[in-house]
């Protein structure tokens, strides 16, 4: 083979070599695409569901952290009331 040959096959390759790479990257775009309007619908139902379902539940949800906050606070003091409870217990 002469070397126009060479250098005909390597042209044709490399431009194989381009097209194949050029189609794997718009399959990528369009997954990429897919994949992006399914979390735009995510987020929007997402969003839907924080107002319409949780936030009605904010004041309640920190009415109930407040109160454990009260408990927690008041552990301590249990506890110490619990070892000298327990230190004159008899053994």
């Amino acid at each position: 083979m002469s070397t126009t040959s060479f250098v005909i096959l390597s042209v044709i390759l490399a431009a194989a070599v381009i097209l194949v790479l050029v189609a794997a990257l718009v399959r990528v775009q369009q997954g990429l695409e897919r994949i992006s309007t399914g979390l735009a619908t995510l987020a929007s139902a997402l969003k839907g569901v924080e107002s319409d379902h949780l936030r009605p539940l904010e004041g309640a949800v920190k009415d109930i952290n407040e109160q454990f906050d009260i408990i927690l606070g008041a552990l301590p003091g249990i506890g110490k009331k619990a070892a000298i409870v327990a230190e004159r217990r008899p053994r």
